[in-house]
């Protein structure tokens, strides 16, 4: 089951759509974090450092959420090599797609590209069909009769 949860969700949207904005504004760079991060990979430049900054910001402010905020709790129903597997599968999908779901749904949608308008359609209805399929089938071992 899942929980309705509206002010922290606003509340979230409301800061990575600040955070966005702000790096756009003051640093004119884009927030797509699979970029951000896989930049990191490569030579370090006059760039690194707001990089490391950002991406160390985004580690803290979850754990400072989760700290201040009752976390609900869950439990991961997925084999580690599953979910080993389903992280390659989205690092493959932000090469393929050219950025991931901030850089395109946040700030692609937010600066009127009609590519991170396709992109965000596509990860939208993938992850639609994919909660479909393993809530109302037995596929990955996870549907309706687990």
């Amino acid at each position: 089951m899942t929980s309705f949860t509206p002010w922290s969700s606003m509340l979230g949207g409301l800061l990575i759509g600040s955070a966005a904005l702000l790096l756009w504004v003051l640093n004119g760079r884009i927030a797509g974090i699979s970029g951000i991060l896989g930049s990191c990979y490569s030579k370090p430049d006059s760039d690194s450092v707001w990089r490391l900054f950002f991406l160390a910001g985004i580690l803290l402010g979850a754990g400072l959420s989760a700290w201040m905020i009752r976390v609900p709790d869950f439990s991961v129903v997925a084999s580690p090599a599953r979910l080993v597997f389903a992280g390659l599968l989205v690092g493959f999908g932000t090469q393929l797609g050219s950025g991931c779901t901030s850089g395109h749904g946040v700030c692609g949608l937010a600066r009127g590209s009609k590519r991170s308008l396709v992109a965000t359609l596509v990860f939208m209805g993938t992850g639609v069909l994919a909660i479909y399929l393993i809530r109302h089938t037995e596929l990955f071992g996870l549907g309706a009769g687990s």
